[in-house]
């Protein structure tokens, strides 16, 4: 009898039988499945099983959270069902099929966008670096004084100094810092060609040099085509073939036309791979792609795609500005959550984009809301985990989540707590809606998108820090209050929950000897909670540290026996001699390289002893192929053995040396 065997058998009548199973996969944590009719899964019973730590929907997947075992499990699975697994790949293919049109373009957005995000928020917190610099004007630093007069404006008001005014060090950051923070955006478009090529498993170069044609210095800059004639656009920008002409305009910072241009690329090179001969393929391929998504994307594509990206940015800007904008306000910042569970939430960060691409002010008014969204569900989370303070396990999983949220990533907070009791996301969705109706009545803008939750104090206009500061209390606020209130009158509260009450563990006869962990890697550590993958970043999986390796060599950080050895070498489990099981999983999504750039030194069944080599990996093998490099090392069992960071976070680390305590 398997290791798993009554526990498997337990979940295949949970998630409907044999029957309703699509697709069935595993990576290094979860067991994935694809259902023909997900509502046929019984959650409750399936969280029940005492081998699964939990569940997670994504992408027309359905995922159960197993941990290190999952291999076993997942081979006890297939014996019990007779059902054959398939590739992550394929699971994903399969996956499509339980997506409506709508979620099908959403998962394409974001598998575009996701790459792109770290740019776009390096880029915000640039902004919104330079807006304090430069932009905002404070008394206490004294009026501006030219040629010894003092400065005021047209009506007769003193013109205070900003800080770039007043230091020649600080004018040099703020105008140095002009070259990151504005090169993101407006090359935003070959970020986006490049990631389209990148999910289409396409030429990336090609997407690149596309992007690259619709930015060029050759074409007349997107944010000067509205003070442009037409009659000087006609005699400058065009270029002209006798019997037709096309107008040289580059669309900075659109979004639409580069996500269109990249497309047709992506497709043209897919249908050419088809039909040329193999001897010719290299040149001709690359050639017959380019050059006629070139010409699509500056004479029908680009204006296309401006034209809807205007009327989208037009529409949203009525809905912000209009007769009707607290309407608005109230239910964006209401639906803005859950927008964020199906996916639809990429989609503004295209719309958030064409804002500050169209408006004269070049700001946006959306994206102060969804920060608030963020702030408002991390607010939720963190009443629960004051309610939950003394479980260990509630409080392990809701304190790093609501860091994450309060740090604009919302997903463990989302499905680690709030939707999983529903009353702390519906007191969040309230308070979120409150602060978006005083955000839009109160006309915040921010000069920049990509850095969300409370550090979105930083990309807003320096003329509505006050007004977001105001915002910023109600989404703390309001939500707090209501998690308390709803559990403690029961409303929106599960049956289950309601009922249940917080029991101390008295079950451990025995006392635990303290374990040292000693860091497998050389990089800079973090807190677990800044983790990508929102499973890990919540806490579900277990609890340790997250390190970014800048070193390719993974070491046991702990004496015992290589318990799992993933087949494509980027993950491996420990168990140590004193019960202590570890997971640490190379990269995020690294399973799909299936192997390339993974070396690994020793054998599932072997015993190690603390230093040993486990894994040699190529870094940079993991980006080329569009993958964070970032490694979570972390205790499975923490129920068992709590974690004790030693040290604060972020630092450098070194191999050998103690990271934490178990």
């Amino acid at each position: 009898m398997g290791k798993f065997e009554q526990e498997a058998k337990t979940l295949l009548e949970a998630i409907g039988g044999k029957e309703n199973v699509t697709a069935v996969t595993h990576c290094a944590t979860r067991m994935r499945f694809v259902l023909g009719d997900p509502q046929k899964a019984d959650v409750k019973t399936i969280e029940t099983i005492p081998a699964v730590k939990g569940t997670f929907t994504n992408a027309g997947q359905f995922q159960v959270i197993i941990g290190n075992d999952v291999p076993i499990f997942y081979n006890d699975f297939t014996a019990i069902s007779g059902i054959e697994g398939v590739s992550k790949e394929a699971a994903k293919s399969a996956a499509k099929s339980n997506q409506n049109m709508i979620q099908r373009v959403m998962t394409m957005l974001a598998e575009i966008f996701t790459p792109i995000i770290p740019a776009l928020v390096v880029g915000g917190l640039i902004l919104g670096f330079r807006n304090v610099l430069g932009e905002m004007q404070m008394e206490w630093l004294g009026r501006k004084i030219i040629d010894g007069v003092k400065q005021v404006n047209e009506q007769g008001e003193p013109v205070y100094n900003t800080i770039a005014d007043i230091s020649q060090f600080w004018n040099g950051i703020y105008n140095f810092l002009w070259l990151p923070g504005e090169a993101i955006f407006h090359f935003l478009p070959v970020g986006i060609t490049w990631s389209v090529t990148r999910k289409m498993g396409t030429t990336q170069i090609l997407g690149i040099v596309l992007g690259i044609c619709l930015v060029s210095p050759q074409l007349l800059n997107a944010y000067a085509v509205p003070t442009t004639s037409a009659a000087e656009i006609a005699e400058k920008w065009t270029w002209n073939f006798g019997f037709a002409s096309i107008t040289r305009i580059g669309y900075q910072a659109q979004v639409i036309p580069a996500l269109l241009a990249g497309l047709s690329l992506a497709h043209l090179e897919r249908f050419w791979r088809k039909v040329t001969p193999e001897v010719i393929s290299m040149i001709a391929v690359p050639f017959l792609s380019l050059v006629p998504a070139l010409i699509l994307a500056h004479t029908v594509l680009g204006p296309i795609g401006w034209t809807i990206g205007k009327g989208l940015s037009t529409v949203v800007l009525a809905g912000l500005t209009g007769s009707f904008k607290w309407l608005f306000g109230l239910v964006f910042g209401a639906l803005y959550a859950p927008f964020v569970i199906t996916g639809l939430h990429h989609m503004t960060n295209a719309i958030d984009t064409q804002l500050v691409a169209d408006t004269a002010t070049h700001t946006t008014g959306l994206w102060p809301m969804i920060a608030l969204s963020n702030i408002a569900q991390g607010s939720a989370v963190f009443a629960y985990f004051f309610m939950k303070r003394h479980n260990e396990r509630e409080a392990q999983v809701a304190l790093p989540a609501t860091i994450s949220a309060y740090l604009g990533v919302t997903e463990p907070a989302l499905f680690g707590v709030n939707v999983k009791y529903i009353y702390p996301f519906v007191a969040g969705m309230i308070g979120s809606s409150l602060a978006g109706l005083v955000c839009v009545m109160l006309n915040i803008q921010a000069n920049a998108v990509g850095v969300g939750g409370l550090p979105a104090l930083l990309s807003i206009n320096s003329k509505y820090l006050g007004a977001f500061v105001l915002t910023m209390v109600i989404a703390i606020v309001v939500p707090f209050i209501l998690t308390l209130v709803f559990a403690k009158t029961g409303l929106f509260v599960k049956k289950e929950e309601a009922t249940e009450e917080v029991i101390a563990s008295t079950e451990e006869s025995e006392t635990k000897a303290p374990a040292d962990i000693i860091s497998p890697l050389t990089g800079q550590a973090k807190e677990l909670a800044t983790a990508t993958d929102p499973v890990f970043a919540s806490g579900l999986m277990g609890q340790g540290v997250l390190i970014e390796p800048s070193e390719g060599e993974l070491t046991a950080p702990i004496d015992g026996v290589v318990s799992v050895l993933f087949p494509t070498k980027h993950a491996v489990g420990i168990t140590a001699t004193n019960g202590v099981e570890m997971l640490i999983h190379i990269g995020m999504d690294t399973v799909s390289l299936e192997g390339k750039g993974f070396e690994a030194h020793i054998q599932q069944g072997d015993r190690i002893k603390a230093g040993d080599k486990l894994i040699s990996f190529d870094i940079e093998t993991i980006k080329e192929a569009g993958l964070v490099v970032e490694t979570p090392v972390i205790i499975t069992n923490y129920s068992e053995f709590p974690t004790e960071i030693i040290g604060d976070l972020p630092r450098q680390v070194e191999r050998g040396q103690t990271i934490f305590k178990a």
